[in-house]
């Protein structure tokens, strides 16, 4: 005789339940030590006769009396003390933007020159990794720092390329627009052409796939738009060139890239490339070799072979290590305070030897690199989404 109806399970013994009841109680004992370790901090910090706080940051009595070398925005030793944190925290993140984007594209470049057909450009991004891989940053950073930039002529004989960049061991001066309205403009139709750019792409790569057709009139169109953007770039924007002032003995205008910036978006960027190349490489080698044998037989050239059918796969295997080689480049950058460039670490430490809130200020460094590390893993986590297969 069958039951009428299930006979309920008590929930000591529901599997679910229990995986509930002990994750509340590994996040009630975390809570609970953060407590401890909190009050424990307190206490012993009132008993040393210090307080906990992070009031002085924002204290406008309380000035920072200390320069910064390089400073995005305006900023003077008489400024409060998240002054000095903010002027650190852009500098972190104009290297760390700059280096993630600069060091993708050089990766991306070594890991297929690994895979040419021909001897010496394999042979090239071989011994490019191998050398790179296998030497320390710090060590490279102190090579680029010591023995490339600050070895550039003096100021006052500069050295002068094009005669528009000037290299010198007070920095690399290279021509900057200006920030007016004919640069906003043109600024403005170099980003609305990259759009319009992506989606007859993307229209093409449709044509391509699905017609078999190599989209001639699509690569006239884009070629066409490469070249507007180009007089744009020259004749649009309006261009700000360095120029060198031999009565003050020093360069006006344009850009300056400090020796510590250079160095350490150089040592940054040619370091990672070298991790993100062999990403590259795997991945691409990851595709199976049929997939090129098909592509091949429909009768695509090599480069539609690896945009429209190898690298697309590819990505799906690449982009987690990716993420990593991404994050290592942000945390890296901490070894700025080793050649005096003044990122958040360096500014912080700074601070609590002034001050001797060195907790405070750790705790600051501490959660700066924890958003900056969650704000790439998910945008490379939602990306990571976007190129895998969708199953129906």
């Amino acid at each position: 005789m069958s039951k009428t109806h299930q006979e309920k399970i008590p929930f000591w013994r529901d599997s679910r339940v229990i995986k509930v009841i002990i994750q509340i109680i590994i996040v009630a004992i975390i809570l609970l030590l953060i407590a401890i370790f909190s009050n424990n901090l307190v206490n012993n910090f009132r008993q040393l006769g210090l307080s906990f706080g992070f009031g002085f940051i924002f204290d406008p009595d309380l000035n920072s009396r200390f320069n910064i070398g390089d400073t995005p925005i305006p900023y003077q030793p008489t400024d409060p003390y998240y002054r000095a944190i903010l002027v650190g925290l852009l500098n972190s993140l104009r290297v760390m933007i700059t280096g993630i984007i600069l060091a993708f594209f050089l990766g991306v470049i070594i890991g297929i020159g690994r895979l040419s057909d021909n001897w010496l450009v394999k042979k090239i991004a071989t011994i490019y990794v191998e050398i790179i891989r296998n030497t320390p940053l710090l060590l490279q950073l102190f090579f680029w720092y010591f023995a490339v930039f600050l070895k550039f002529p003096k100021i006052d004989d500069p050295l002068i390329i094009f005669n528009s960049i000037f290299l010198s061991n007070q920095g690399i001066y290279i021509p900057f627009p200006l920030g007016n309205l004919q640069s906003l403009l043109s600024i403005l139709s170099l980003v609305l052409g990259t759009i319009i750019a992506v989606f007859i792409w993307q229209k093409q790569t449709q044509v391509i796939m699905q017609q078999g057709t190599t989209g001639k009139a699509y690569n006239i169109v884009l070629m066409m738009m490469g070249f507007v953007s180009i007089l744009i770039i020259f004749l649009g924007l309006d261009w700000q060139f360095p120029d060198y002032d031999s009565q003050m003995q020093r360069i006006q205008n344009g850009l300056n890239l400090s020796p510590e910036f250079a160095t350490l978006l150089t040592g940054l960027t040619i370091y990672t490339a070298g991790f993100i190349a062999e990403v590259v490489r795997s991945g691409i080698q990851s595709v199976s070799k049929g997939q090129w044998e098909a592509a091949k037989a429909l009768g695509l050239n090599s480069g539609l072979v690896m945009r429209l059918v190898i690298f697309p796969q590819a990505l799906r295997v690449m982009i987690p290590p990716l993420t990593s080689e991404f994050l290592n480049l942000a945390k890296n950058s901490s070894l700025a305070v080793a050649i005096g460039y003044n990122d958040i670490y360096a500014v912080s430490n700074t601070i609590s030897n002034q001050t001797g809130k060195s907790v405070e200020m750790l705790l600051v460094v501490m959660m700066t690199y924890l958003i900056f590390n969650l704000i790439i893993s998910s945008g490379m986590n939602w990306l990571n989404r976007l190129v895998q297969l969708k199953e129906k």
